[in-house]
């Protein structure tokens, strides 16, 4: 009785919207607003998120990020100037990690070719554009498992030793420079000097839009002697010799680098120590700004949407006041007026919501298609895209309903 009580409520709340088309479509308008910006947002922010997690998983979950500022912007106030004067971590000091800090396995260091100064790299009449000059250590394959070679090998120590003119390639500057030809052995020309080729690394494709294979690394001592550098730009990965022994690694780099550095007892350190979850704490709070703005868009929508439903309930009360009485004078009681009109409001908002889900995954499919931003529909997105329209019209609802279960029958019949 109850189920055929609710599905002729429905009915007619369907019955309603269909004989006020443009009505009912202007007033749900800001509730479609409203969820199509969430589905949208959490869409693109929930692909941001999956590729930059994978991102930090193909590197290692144990790695140790040793570097002159901590991830994030300057801190204001007293104690800026003071990150300001710090020292340059230099080559030196990833050395003495590797070898003073038995906890560590190994140390990988990178240094990139001062980027306000053009290199091209060229193999006879082809060039690679924008391509970035790394100088590294031969450590990186057994810190950052990304960088295998493909074909031939990676630098090695008696490179970096001798300073050999010799390089690897990122997978794309091979295709550039080597579209038909084997590079290994032959000699490629960054700005005046020479390099021969001994490898070739794996394609790791792209993220966010940017390669991550348009890139020739040198032996990093060889960068220092031919290139222009700057050591802010020198980063120092180190790995633990097991998971456990990684609280142990960092407090070992902290304790040599503040020796090194002479920075003395209760002073804070001139240097920042931190691992993974650092950085994915600092782009937690990005992304929560980022679902901030959402929220206070769409609950602007939500708002507007949400006083126009109340409002067209309002003037449905008034135009079915006949209706409401003669319900009542057949035994319909208060709370019978009450859940019709709650049920209709509902339904309403449920519409936009649906046509905000539908909105919102559509902006999210261009996103992903037009743009190099991912975009992930989740199922949570869509249930909370529905649970916000159908709280939207319960809510705003609430008052017609209790305005319309509270006439008087016998006023009711006798309106016109």
């Amino acid at each position: 009785m109850k189920l055929a009580l609710y599905k002729e409520i429905i009915q007619m709340a369907l019955d309603s919207l269909r004989s006020n088309k443009l009505r009912s479509f202007l007033t749900v308008l800001g509730i479609t607003i409203g969820v199509s910006t969430v589905i949208g947002m959490v869409s693109i922010i929930q692909g941001l998120n999956r590729t930059f997690l994978q991102e930090l998983e193909s590197v290692g979950s144990d790695i140790i990020i040793v570097a002159k500022y901590e991830p994030g912007i300057f801190r204001v106030g007293r104690g800026e100037e003071e990150i300001r004067r710090r020292k340059n971590l230099t080559f030196e000091d990833a050395q003495a990690i590797e070898e003073e800090c038995p906890s560590i396995r190994a140390v990988a260091v990178n240094l990139m070719v001062d980027p306000s100064r053009d290199f091209p790299v060229k193999y006879q009449n082809r060039q690679s554009e924008e391509t970035l000059i790394l100088g590294m250590n031969d450590r990186f394959p057994e810190v950052l498992s990304v960088y295998r070679p493909k074909k031939g090998r990676f630098i090695i120590a008696s490179d970096i030793l001798h300073s050999s003119s010799v390089c690897v390639l990122g997978f794309d500057v091979a295709e550039t420079l080597f579209p038909h030809q084997e590079p290994l052995g032959k000699e490629i020309r960054i700005g005046p000097e020479k390099f021969r080729v001994v490898g070739v690394l794996e394609r790791r494709g792209s993220i966010f839009g940017q390669s991550r294979d348009n890139f020739v690394g040198l032996p990093i001592s060889t960068l220092m002697k031919y290139f222009p550098y700057d050591l802010n730009n020198l980063e120092i990965i180190a790995v633990p010799r097991s998971h456990e022994l990684l609280p142990e690694a960092i407090e070992e780099i902290t304790s040599l680098l503040r020796r090194r550095r002479k920075v003395g007892f209760g002073q804070p350190n001139d240097f920042a120590v931190y691992t993974q979850e650092a950085i994915i704490n600092l782009y937690n709070q990005i992304t929560g700004a980022a679902y901030l703005v959402m929220i206070v868009i769409s609950s602007i929508g939500l708002l507007v949407g949400g006083i126009g439903v109340m409002n067209i309930m309002l003037v449905a009360a008034k135009e079915r006041t006949r209706e409401i009485g003669i319900r009542k004078a057949i035994g319909a009681r208060p709370r019978d007026i009450s859940r019709q009109f709650l049920i209709e409001s509902v339904v309403l908002t449920l519409f936009g919501g649906l046509m905000g889900l539908l909105l919102g995954s559509l902006i999210a499919l261009i996103v992903k298609a037009i743009t190099p931003l991912p975009a992930s529909i989740t199922l949570w997105s869509v249930l909370l895209g529905v649970g916000v329209s159908i709280g939207v019209g319960l809510f705003f609802g609430l008052w017609p309903a209790r305005k319309a279960a509270l006439l008087d029958p016998i006023i009711c019949l006798r309106y016109e």
